[in-house]
């Protein structure tokens, strides 16, 4: 058996479209207010003109700007019958302290512009604060990694994992709770993070499956495709 955590946004089919992100955490003393990080191509200067909220904000000269690698609390921002998620006006006011009317450096380690043209970067200050590394210390966004933009989504995993050990924002409440596997199913069509225990594990046509329940027609189970599996290996983790 063997723990493991994942990031989802859809469970209306268990067998599919979950990014799953497996690293040992260890209690390392990483400091958010650090230089660029590796494997990062350090690019533009700007200065931000707007915070939109608390993981998008926007440049002078109008470049739109989303915090690649962490998703804050959601505000409705002119949505119908969108609910403000618990902590939203906190993240937007942490990032406005970080950055509003700040020059930020834009980095890159990955897509660098997603479908709605806004960039995807990692910004640092000009003291070498790192932002996403910041609102994730503070409690105030969780890790939301894509397969191709994984640069420093081992360091923020951490710094989220210290956030939620210490219970400080968005991790001192129950809207925001690591969900149990088995308890999946009241959570459709979020953004949540499961933990639990891999009680199985199959590899068919080159596609390993992770069952965390007895009976994988019903049960939550996370599906790695086979160009991802050759991510794990890569990284020296043994899936099955």
């Amino acid at each position: 058996m063997v723990p493991t955590k994942a990031h989802f946004d859809r469970l209306g089919n268990f067998m599919r479209r979950f990014f799953l992100s497996m690293f040992a955490i260890m209690a390392w003393g990483l400091n958010p207010a650090s230089t660029v990080g590796q494997g990062l191509v350090e690019a533009d200067w700007g200065v931000v003109q707007e915070v939109v909220d608390g993981d998008t904000l926007v440049l002078e000269g109008g470049l739109n700007v989303r915090l690649v690698g962490i998703q804050a609390p959601k505000l409705p921002l002119g949505r119908p019958d969108f609910e403000q998620q618990p902590l939203a006006p906190e993240a937007k006011a942490a990032l406005e302290s970080l950055t509003l009317g700040k020059r930020v450096l834009l980095s890159y380690g990955g897509l660098a512009v997603d479908r709605y043209g806004r960039a995807l970067a990692h910004l640092h200050d000009d003291q070498g604060l790192w932002v996403q590394g910041e609102m994730l210390r503070q409690g105030l966004a969780r890790v939301y990694s894509f397969q191709d933009n994984r640069t420093m989504v081992r360091e923020m995993l951490v710094l989220e994992a210290q956030a939620r050990g210490d219970r400080l924002g968005i991790w001192s409440l129950p809207y925001y709770a690591v969900r149990r596997p088995e308890d999946t199913g009241a959570y459709l069509n979020r953004f949540e993070v499961v933990e639990g225990v891999v009680l199985a594990a199959e590899q068919v046509r080159g596609r390993i499956y992770l069952n965390f329940g007895e009976d994988w027609r019903t049960d939550f189970t996370v599906s790695v495709a086979p160009r991802d599996v050759k991510l794990f290996e890569n990284a020296g983790i043994d899936l099955l």
